[in-house]
């Protein structure tokens, strides 16, 4: 039993090393070389270029402020909804707490886009609305602005801190604001100086978290950025290899490394808090009942507000796409504008090869790389929860290395890696690159539920004379469906929208929806890309719709009576 364990546990730190371990070494020899050809041929005329160019002071200055902005913004809003739906009274809790994680599941290019849409200072839909309206010379809102980009990656990341937040919010011990009352503490006295300071660790987890997620963002910067030639670190590292007269994939490599170096530390300094965080535990053996708060007379205007923020993040972006995609231009919505709607762009859409290809190789990426990718999380949280060694350890943290990953970085290192063999510009490179950068989300949901099954199970069926597989297929795997179903939908659902990573290694003929979807935003094909992009949140959805209804037929315990024969 040892023994194969053992072989198991080496196995996959070799096949994961190779996904996660491999690209960051071959970013860091690429940022030493002169180009893909003179692979290895030492140089630090890369890094000096990079550093020594004008134009990175600007564009670092606009990284720092985006990122930081963002990540607040996203916090603070989320501290605000989760204190809303877990300690107050305002009504329909639980719908406001499935639309708080509902944005994870539109892709962000199309959330950047329609916004794009909406603000544009040109053409935006809600811009000549209010010209109209107010008789205004200009449009008084625009987009491709440093605050327009941080108020729609906010929007975007929010689920990432809510995610964090709700949880610990839930479960504040109410005897410690009930002392602070007694002390003739104000509600608003109590939330700043007693139940804010004790969240203090689920609030930073969940900013840096969103710092991280943020300094790796594409979609945001280069819809909404570049159109207004505000650059940040990903958009730049875009224009050096795909806007330049010659890819410079060793500069490239140069400015990833220290993006990549910046990940990996926020994230120690993320696992550093929460590591420490049962200093701030308030739930112990005693028992313990949430406070909740009477809202009273801002019942209503907060229930109101919730409203306004939940149409914001889901059904205005999908409202959006879904009347640009009916009309020839963009135009307010009027009896003219609904006059001239038509299917042009739907049949423009669906006749063009490029976009029925983009759309071939994502659901290739999509169903075939999340079904792969969920079964190695399945062997890899096996050994990290039943094999407690170092090597498993090991496993553990090489598995979780490429969380830090920005995409578009380790685009660049599987560039390099992918050079010299047969899978460069085919969709296996893709596939694999995808695997790598998406393993963690596959991970967690099968450890969390490998944790929830006794060895004595395992045990019984060897002891029974099974084998190893027989024993995974027949007792374990069952187990695990719900596990399963959650790790290949997080998956699916981030190969289907990946853009980051997809802008680095696509090329012809292996272009993906979100790349597609890019160009025709790059282009201004404003109704094409609305089409498309309706039909990549249909299909997500699909997918994600199928795979729970295949989930729930084969949970445990739920089969049918049979009557006998």
């Amino acid at each position: 039993m040892e023994r194969r364990h053992s072989r198991l546990t080496y196995t996959l730190i070799t096949i994961v090393s190779l996904l996660t371990v491999a690209p960051v070494v071959m970013l860091v020899i690429g940022s030493f070389s002169k180009n893909l050809r003179a692979f290895g041929d030492f140089t630090l005329s890369k890094y000096i270029a990079v550093y020594t160019d004008p134009m990175l002071v600007e564009t670092a200055g606009n990284t720092l402020v985006f990122v930081l902005g963002s990540a607040a913004f996203a916090t603070v809003l989320a501290l605000f909804l989760a204190y809303l739906n877990n300690r107050t009274n305002i009504p329909f809790k639980f719908l406001f707490k499935v639309l708080s994680v509902v944005p994870m599941m539109i892709p962000h290019v199309l959330f950047a886009v329609s916004w794009a849409l909406l603000l544009n200072p040109s053409n935006g839909i809600l811009n000549m609305w209010l010209q109209q309206l107010f008789g205004l010379a200009k449009a008084p809102f625009n987009i491709y602005s440093m605050p327009g980009m941080i108020m729609v990656e906010g929007l975007l990341d929010l689920p990432i801190a809510y995610l964090i937040i709700s949880p610990a919010m839930a479960s504040f011990d109410v005897s410690l604001e009930e002392s602070s009352r007694v002390f003739k503490g104000g509600p608003m006295r109590t939330l700043f100086k007693i139940t804010l300071p004790v969240l203090r660790p689920a609030i930073l987890a969940a900013f840096i978290l969103c710092i991280v997620r943020v300094l790796a963002s594409f979609a945001v910067p280069s819809v909404l950025g570049m159109p207004g030639r505000i650059y940040v670190l990903s958009t730049y590292i875009y224009r050096t290899v795909t806007m330049s007269l010659i890819a410079d994939y060793g500069k490239a490599a140069a400015i990833g490394m220290s993006i990549l170096v910046l990940s990996i530390t926020l994230i120690y300094i993320y696992r550093y808090y929460t590591r420490f965080s049962d200093k701030y535990v308030t739930i112990s053996s005693r028992g313990f009942k949430p406070a909740v708060v009477e809202l009273r007379k801002g019942k209503i205007p907060l229930f109101i507000m919730l409203i306004i923020i939940s149409f914001i993040l889901i059904v205005l972006p999908v409202l959006v796409l879904l009347y640009t995609s009916f009309i020839p231009y963009i135009m307010v919505p009027n009896g003219q504008a609904f006059a001239a709607m038509s299917l042009a762009n739907w049949r423009t859409v669906i006749s063009d090869p490029i976009s029925i290809k983009s759309l071939g190789n994502s659901l290739f990426l999509g169903i075939v790389g999340a079904t792969v990718g969920s079964f190695l999380s399945i062997l890899v949280a096996y050994v990290i929860v039943k094999v407690k060694t170092k090597a498993s350890g090991f496993l553990e943290s090489i598995s979780f290395l490429s969380f830090s990953f920005p995409g578009i970085v380790i685009g660049i290192g599987f560039m390099w890696f992918f050079v010299r063999t047969p899978l460069y510009a085919t969709i296996w490179a893709l596939f694999f690159g995808y695997i790598a950068t998406y393993l963690p989300y596959g991970i967690r949901p099968m450890t969390s539920a490998f944790v929830q099954i006794h060895g004595s199970l395992e045990e019984s069926s060897l002891v029974c004379g099974a084998s190893f597989a027989t024993t995974m297929r027949r007792v374990v795997i069952p187990l695990l469906v719900p596990g399963i179903v959650s790790g290949w939908v997080l998956m699916a659902t981030m190969f289907f929208r990946e853009l980051s990573l997809s802008v680095v290694l696509s090329r012809p003929g292996t272009e993906v929806l979100a790349v597609q979807i890019l160009r025709f935003s790059e282009d201004g094909q404003w109704g094409k890309l609305s089409a498309l992009g309706l039909i990549m949140i249909f299909f997500s959805t699909l997918m994600v719709v199928g795979v729970n209804l295949i989930g729930n037929r084969f949970k445990p315990g739920e089969a049918k009576d049979r009557k006998p024969a």
